[in-house]
């Protein structure tokens, strides 16, 4: 007699995991695991609930996985967990998809279409994908009782939630605060971090060069480079590396004269060379280049005007990698 049994050239994995889901289920192996655990100290634990009104995706796979190991670990060490599943059916994600299928976008598209009709296709929208979720938990061994999922738009799950708010206030346990969030400006509300990755794409940053003129100098600026053009109004200094070579550049100016443009030497062919087929701009002249620390001392003027702070430095060296250019003048102009 053999000692072990043979074992094919090929195995069949999709087939081996379907029998040991068909085992499972017809031998109730989920449900007497509970049953061994009946009479023990209850661990709760309530599924965060997925979104149904999208189709799982290999992400979802992991999070599921790592979700199975708490009741698991907690059934091991004699805890009885019956194990709630859940579905989410609130959130951007859910409006959005509808609003596409509906061919309508923004808020008051949605108030012309008629909120509760908006309401109930969101409703039926949630749960177009259920099937797909359960085959997938179902398939990585993930233990829920799905046949009696909580869903976030039911009643009872509103009343709950606003119950333990009710009881985190009494306990006084709930503050007021503030709090910078993502905005939607087309649906008139906040953004999570998942919702704003919901619309990620690829684009364009606006970019803008400015020319920050000298105080006491009218021919002579500090050119600059910024992604986030509308924090201008309140820039109040601008850095440069201490130890990084600068340089005057001379360029044609547009009253028919010359000026001269302080950037990092490194970047004068970047930004004014024969590549830039664009740029009016051409140098007629560069200094010798200077160290960053060279520009302590030096003053310029505000983009815009604004109340002059009271006290402080006008330049400071701050100790490290950046000289930090204060624009505080006696006599702001635009």
């Amino acid at each position: 007699m053999p000692v072990f049994h043979s074992v094919p050239d090929r195995y069949d994995f999709p087939a081996a995991e379907a029998e040991v889901c068909r085992f499972w289920k017809e031998s109730r192996i989920f449900e007497k695991s509970l049953d061994l655990r009946a009479g023990r100290p209850a661990f709760v634990f309530y599924e965060g609930p997925p979104t149904a009104n999208g189709r799982p995706h290999p992400g979802h796979v992991l999070t599921r996985v790592i979700k199975d190991l708490f009741p698991r670990y907690r059934t091991m060490r004699g805890f009885r967990v019956d194990r709630k599943a859940g579905w989410d059916t609130h959130g951007l994600p859910v409006e959005i998809e509808v609003e596409k299928s509906l061919g309508i976008s923004g808020k008051e598209e949605i108030e012309t279409y008629g909120v509760e009709k908006f309401c109930k296709h969101c409703i039926e929208s949630v749960f177009v994908y259920t099937r797909e979720w359960e085959e997938l938990t179902e398939r990585i061994g993930f233990w829920v009782d799905l046949s009696d999922a909580y869903v976030t738009f039911h009643q009872s799950y509103v009343e709950s939630v606003w119950w333990s708010l009710k009881r985190l206030f009494d306990l006084d346990l709930l503050y007021q605060d503030r709090k910078v969030v993502w905005w939607w400006a087309q649906g008139g509300t906040t953004l999570s971090a998942a919702e704003v990755g919901l619309g990620y794409r690829e684009v364009d940053d606006p970019s803008v060069y400015v020319r920050f003129r000298d105080a006491d100098d009218s021919r002579l600026s500090y050119l600059a480079w910024t992604t986030t053009p509308w924090t201008l109004p309140s820039n109040v200094a601008l850095a440069v590396s201490p130890r990084e070579p600068y340089v005057e550049v001379t360029v044609p100016a547009a009253d028919g004269g010359e000026e001269r443009l302080v950037m990092a030497a490194a970047l004068v062919d970047k930004v004014l060379g024969a590549k830039k087929e664009k740029s009016a701009i051409r140098p007629t002249a560069v200094s010798e280049p200077f160290a960053g620390e060279a520009l302590a001392g030096r003053r310029y003027r505000q983009l815009l005007p604004w109340k002059q702070p009271e006290g402080g430095r006008v330049f400071e060296i701050i100790t490290g990698d950046f000289v930090l250019v204060d624009p505080t003048l006696e006599t702001a102009s635009g």
